[in-house]
């Protein structure tokens, strides 16, 4: 189901715009019928009162918590079920943020990422979407939603922006805490502009090499670091939002002196923080997650050069809980936490590599 479709059999069963709005909002706030106090307005006529049964029923079923599995972070990942029986994951974040997946699979093809080993199975509708947030609402707040769980934001762009439109007006989410996750596509530097509600943009970026990206990134659009910089620049600027950066540090491969010079010579004087979250390893990707104190020698010397940077550890990586992995392990696709195997010669050449110490 799309929200468009939903409001619009709203709007067949007789709902004006305040009953429409009390509806949405309710529903995604995983709030019942009744609750809050009654405004002016929000009584609803008996034709709508008629249909809501049906219509909050076939809400419900949008989407049910498969299983959870807590994180000694504070986190706890969701596999979500969706109504024809596939599965998503949605994360709860510390400090009220929530994690939400836009797609069952991914096109991409990120080397380093479960989600995208079977392909694209289908697009998460919005209302799918916002089905994820109300479920994770009746856990725990959640005050900022991020499109970074399973799947590629742009290749389900309408679906996507519906859902932003809605939790950044009746979802009570403000605008610079919902945040649009990327490799980079020109319709996202095209449609967000002119959204009603314009999100935060988070850009995979990994590595500042464009044959290195391509490789890493074999599906994503034909866009070079330095062109997915300068975009994410002119939207910074003009929403007034600073860019994520996103870089998965990878051993040996985008963890080298020479990514610190590339990383300084592109984001120097950017708008904009750069997010390095080491590797979560797993079964069958051919990758090792540098060690914390390199990871930490390297976010340190980028704040030395000028350039703001987080380093992060993704969310619940004591229970095995990476983008795809609780999805792959119901799948009974075997996932592991730990160190990886090194990457292979046909995907990172040595010529990409920083030379080994003698």
């Amino acid at each position: 189901m799309r929200i468009h479709e939903l409001k619009q059999r709203l709007r067949e069963a007789g709902a004006g715009p305040s009953h429409e709005q009390r509806i949405l909002r309710l529903w995604s706030h995983a709030l019942p019928r009744n609750s809050g106090r009654r405004l002016p307005g929000s009584f609803f006529p008996s034709s709508l009162l008629e249909a809501l049964p049906s219509i909050e029923a076939e809400l419900a079923g949008l989407a049910r918590i498969h299983t959870v599995h807590a994180g000694a972070d504070g986190s706890e990942r969701l596999l979500v079920a969706l109504a024809d029986g596939q599965t998503v994951e949605s994360v709860l974040l510390p400090r009220e943020g929530l994690c939400v997946s836009s797609q069952v699979g991914c096109a991409v093809g990120c080397q380093f990422c479960m989600t995208g080993r079977d392909g694209l199975l289908r697009q998460v509708g919005s209302a799918e979407i916002i089905a994820q947030v109300a479920l994770a609402r009746t856990r725990r707040p959640v005050r900022k939603v991020v499109f970074m769980g399973m799947g590629e934001p742009a290749h389900n762009l309408d679906n996507v922006l519906e859902a932003i439109e809605l939790l950044g007006t009746v979802g009570n989410i403000g605008h610079k805490n919902l945040v649009f996750s990327t490799v980079g596509d020109a319709r996202v530097f095209e449609r967000l502009p002119q959204e009603r509600v314009r999100p935060a943009l988070a850009l995979s970026l990994h590595t500042t090499k464009a044959e290195l990206r391509k490789r890493l990134l074999p599906r994503a659009p034909g866009i070079t670091p330095e062109e997915l910089v300068d975009a994410g620049e002119r939207y910074a600027r003009a929403t007034g939002y600073p860019i994520q950066y996103q870089w998965t540090l990878l051993e040996g491969v985008n963890d080298g002196p020479d990514e610190i010079e590339g990383i300084v010579r592109l984001l120097s004087g950017k708008y904009g923080v750069l997010n390095m979250i080491p590797f979560n390893a797993v079964d069958g990707v051919a990758f090792s997650r540098p060690s914390w104190e390199r990871c930490k020698e390297m976010a340190r010397t980028l704040h030395q050069r000028g350039i703001l940077t987080k380093l992060r550890n993704s969310a619940g990586q004591d229970i095995d809980g990476g983008c795809g992995q609780l999805r792959a392990r119901v799948a009974g696709v075997p996932v592991r936490f730990g160190r990886a195997n090194r990457n292979p010669a046909n995907l990172v050449t040595p010529a990409l590599r920083p030379a080994a110490p003698n």
